[in-house]
Parts: structure tokens; C-alpha cells; sequence
């Protein structure tokens, strides 16, 4: 097994072993971890001398106290996901080591989360925000590895990178899917058989706005009807939103004139799916810039 760490001070002591050797490769997660953490360390081992992987549950971005209680925990599975990847060090600390005391000072966000889940999820990615800075703060790494799947939160951590000059390169990785679609997602467990055949609608909802502005429609206010009505009206089912926005600062856009990136998140009974695709437009539409 990957050595595992559960306090900072004993983060930083084996950090300086990495010092003198090389690019460190953060990849920074809540445990429970999938195929689509073992992309995001396979990248960062492929990229970086030294990898290191975060498990923590963090409270700060948890709207829902039932939530983080749901939200699974396989320790064991981790570290051997982790072996199995050659990470280098694990951190698993606890809430009373990242918080001894709650923070009265924390990041601010703005209106880069305005909409999507962040209009759903009040103060979620301000936690976000603050226990990435944190981490990084901790692991002081040369790249830091996120999946696109959260598209919101990837380009939370990009423009916080930019505003507070950190050392950091913020590294995108492709969403990895199941065989009919379904993104891959720790939350993913919490289905049960029957909203697991379900769940993959909202992936279909997305490919048809994807057909939609790869056709040549660029009023974004049609694309998203037409993907909301793959959404069968299903007790079961409760689409959260589906919106197109910039893929840089994700506010929604009106006319499709240039690549965008529609996100949605749909209800499955009791567990909420995120899920989005970059769309581009054919180049005539593109060319009207």
C-alpha cells in the first residue's frame, strides 16, 4: 500500500522528500474513488515525478447535512485503487485536522458561480475553493489534476489559480463514462438497481443538445428544450437545470455562435447526477464572430 498520512505536519515532512526530485502531481478527491480518479492519477503519474492523492470528505461543501452523512467511504478501496496506480503518498486527514476551528476566512467565488449548481447549492464551491487552496497550500504541488465532469468547479479552480498567482498548473481530465453513457461518479453507488438503468437520461439529454448545435441551431434557448424533453416525466425523475454557458466564465448564453458547455443535473430519486458536454457549433456559425 501507498503511504498514508493523516496530518499535515506529517504531509509536509514526507514533502520534502519530494523536493529534490522532481514535479509533484496533486490529485485532489473525496474518497470513494472509481474508474475516473484512477484517469486522473493515471495522468498525473504519465505528467509528474511524485503523485500524491487527497482523501477528504469536506464538510465546507455540503449544502445538505443528510448529504454529507450519504456520501460513501471505502478506505480500504481507495488505497488499493491507489497501489494499484503507483501514488507515491496518500492524505487522509480528518475534519479536525483541515478545521481545528471553523474558518472565519474562506474563498469567494463570485459570479463564476452564479448559475448551474451553484444557484442549487449555496456556498458549495465557496467550500470548494477553500479546501482546494488549502491542499494545495499543504501539498504545494507543480500540477494539480480535476475531471472535466465538474466543469463548473474546474474553471472555479483555474480562475482562483490566475487571481492569487499560485505556482500551479490546473490540469482538465476528459469525463470517463460507462458503456451507455453514465458518468462515472462516487455518488453513483447510491443508486438503486432501477435508478441506475435510469440515470443514464441526463448523458442522453446532453448528446441531443450536442446534435442540436452540431445542426446548426444556435439559439441556446431551443437547444435546451429539446434536450430537457428527453427527460421523461417520471416521478423518479427531477431535472435540476440544463443550461448552456461560456465555457470560461459560466454564464448563460442566448445565441450559440462559438463553442459552449451545456451542464445539467438531474434527480434520481434521492441522489443528484451532474454531467456536462463542450458543444461546438459547425464552423459557419462560428465564423459569424
Amino acid at each position: 500500500m501507498p503511504p498514508l498520512v493523516d496530518t499535515i505536519a506529517a504531509l509536509r515532512a514526507r514533502r520534502k522528500d519530494f523536493r529534490n526530485g522532481g514535479t509533484v502531481g496533486l490529485v485532489p478527491t473525496m474518497g470513494a474513488l472509481h474508474a475516473g480518479h484512477a484517469r486522473l492519477i493515471e495522468e498525473a503519474r504519465r505528467e509528474c515525478d511524485h503523485v500524491v492523492v487527497s482523501l477528504f470528505v469536506n464538510p465546507l461543501q455540503f449544502d445538505r447535512d443528510d448529504d454529507l452523512r450519504r456520501y460513501p467511504r471505502s478506505l480500504e478501496n481507495d488505497l488499493d485503487l491507489c497501489r494499484q496506480n503507483n501514488v507515491d503518498l496518500v492524505f487522509g486527514p480528518g475534519v479536525d485536522e483541515m478545521y481545528p476551528q471553523q474558518p472565519c476566512v474562506t474563498v469567494a467565488v463570485g459570479r463564476l458561480a452564479d448559475h448551474l449548481c451553484g444557484r442549487h447549492r449555496p456556498g458549495h464551491f465557496q467550500g470548494v475553493a477553500t479546501v482546494v487552496l488549502k491542499l494545495c497550500e499543504i501539498v504545494q504541488p507543480d500540477r494539480a489534476y480535476f475531471g472535466e465532469k465538474d466543469a463548473q468547479q474546474l474553471a472555479i479552480i483555474r480562475r482562483m489559480v490566475r487571481d492569487f498567482d499560485m505556482p500551479i498548473t490546473v490540469v482538465g481530465v476528459p469525463t470517463v463514462r460507462e458503456s451507455d453513457g453514465l458518468a462515472l461518479s462516487s455518488r453513483n453507488r447510491q443508486l438503486t438497481e432501477t435508478e441506475r438503468q435510469s440515470a443514464p437520461v441526463l448523458y442522453r439529454a446532453l448528446s441531443e443538445a450536442e446534435r442540436q448545435i452540431a445542426s446548426g441551431v444556435t439559439d441556446a434557448a431551443i437547444v435546451t428544450m429539446a434536450a430537457r424533453a428527453v427527460v421523461p416525466n417520471n416521478p423518479e425523475l427531477r431535472l435540476e437545470y440544463l443550461e448552456a454557458v461560456d465555457p470560461d466564465n459560466m454564464q448563460p448564453v442566448q445565441q450559440i455562435l462559438g463553442p459552449v458547455r451545456v451542464a445539467g443535473a438531474l434527480w434520481v430519486g434521492g441522489t443528484r447526477l451532474i454531467d456536462n458536454l463542450l458543444c461546438t457549433p459547425p464552423r459557419s456559425s462560428q465564423e459569424v464572430l
